[in-house]
Order: structure tokens, then sequence, then C-alpha cells
């Protein structure tokens, strides 16, 4: 098992799930987060209170000088970056044609060049045999209204890891994305009514939402004995499509 991971987004919800599941296996742990710094501690105190290794650092995920310290306090505390679970995100809800540029454009900025700002990064710094997981969503293949401009920011991100898959070449470094289908965290409930939520939860076979430590097993398979599991993108959504 890889040694040291950066969780972006790792103050809650499947950022936190996949902190902690990382340092079940062993993985010491960056906890990033970008305005709630009291969560953030607490996903790094469940982490150092079941025997593991965590810290946590704050900051905007597009912004290349803010990652570059994001990246370069895990090289300072633990030694190195090993694995990069890249969950951070955001998803603001309207049909096409009533949301505002300004907020396409907020959506666009945290979902895309965040994770072209974590990837280049990552590229640069990841060591062999290590892995890096960034994070769409099952959206775009549910095609679902009123998430056009959340699925538009997702497909680039799928698109930009598959290509990064093979701009590797020769680094025993794997890029992978997980897409998970609606998963029971704050960011999906915002907003919805009780009666939305169950019909989302009935669409796939399993007739339930997904929970964060699903979507955390995946990334941990990804980050440890997937090593032949490269360029893919692995849908994790009971079934849903």
């Amino acid at each position: 098992m890889c040694c040291v991971a950066i969780v972006t987004g790792g103050s809650g919800g499947i950022g936190r799930a996949v902190a902690e599941r990382l340092a079940q296996d062993g993985t010491a742990v960056v906890v990033h987060y970008s305005g709630n710094e009291a969560k953030a501690q607490d996903t790094v105190k469940a982490v150092t209170a079941a025997g593991g290794q965590a810290t946590a650092f704050g900051g905007d995920v597009a912004d290349p000088e803010a990652m570059a310290g994001l990246f370069q306090h895990a090289t300072d505390t633990f030694g190195g970056i090993d694995v990069i679970a890249n969950t951070a995100g955001i998803m603001p809800l309207a049909p096409i044609a009533e949301m505002d540029l300004e907020t396409f454009d907020r959506i666009q900025r945290t979902n895309v060049r965040g994770s072209f700002v974590i990837s280049r990064l990552a590229a640069r710094q990841v060591r062999a045999g290590g892995a890096i997981i960034n994070f769409s969503t099952s959206i775009t293949r549910l095609q679902m209204p009123t998430y056009g401009a959340y699925a538009a920011s997702k497909g680039a991100v799928e698109a930009m890891t598959l290509i990064l898959a093979r701009e590797l070449r020769g680094r025993d470094v794997t890029v992978n994305t997980i897409a998970p289908g609606p998963t029971a965290t704050p960011l999906f409930f915002e907003g919805k009514s009780e009666q939305v939520i169950n019909h989302i939860a009935s669409l796939n076979p399993m007739e339930r939402l997904g929970i964060p430590e699903d979507i955390a097993e995946v990334a941990a398979f990804l980050a440890g004995p997937a090593r032949w599991v490269n360029g893919q993108i692995l849908y994790a959504n009971g079934g849903a499509a």
C-alpha cells in the first residue's frame, strides 16, 4: 500500500470517507479543505483517533499557488506523495435555460480548473507506484434535468483523466476517475425534497442511495491493489446506469 495521500475536499462527505478509508490501510493523509477548517480538523482527529496519521491544509483548489503549497506541505510533513484523491467539487443545480453564467463559471472554475490544477501538480510529483484518482459523476450517463452545468464540468474531468493516463506512460502511475451515483452527502441532499430523494434512490436496482463509504472502498481499491486498472472511469452507482 502507498504511504502518503492528499485528499482534496477531505473535510466532509465522500472526501472524509476516503481519507478515513485510506488511513485504515496505513496511508498518511493530508486533508485538504476550502472553507471549513473545523470539519477538516474533525477528519484529522478521526484518523488519528483510529491510530493513523493525518494533517489538514486549506486553500482554493483552483489556485495553483495555494495548491502548490498543499503539495509542498504533504512532502514536508510525510516525505512525498503517492496518492491523489481529488474529491473537491461543487454542484449548484438549475435548468440550462435558467442558470446564470456567474454560477456556471463558478462550477467550471472549481470542478474543471481545480481538477486540472491538481492533476498537473500530481503528474509532476506523484511517486512511481502511485495513483491519481479524480472524481466525476454518474450523471454524465443518467442525464437528469438541472444537472447540465455540473455534468459538463465532470465530462471535462473524465476526458482530462483519460488523456493524463496516457501522458504518464512509463511512470508506473495510474490515473482513473470514480463516477459515483447519488450518494447520501450534504451536497446531494441540499435543495431536494424527501419525495425527490426517494425517487432518485429507487432508480438503481439496489433501491438505495450510495453512502460515502461505498465510494471510499473504490478509492482504496484504486489507491492500492488496482495496479492494472488505468485510464478508466469506474461507475459506483448500484447499477443505475
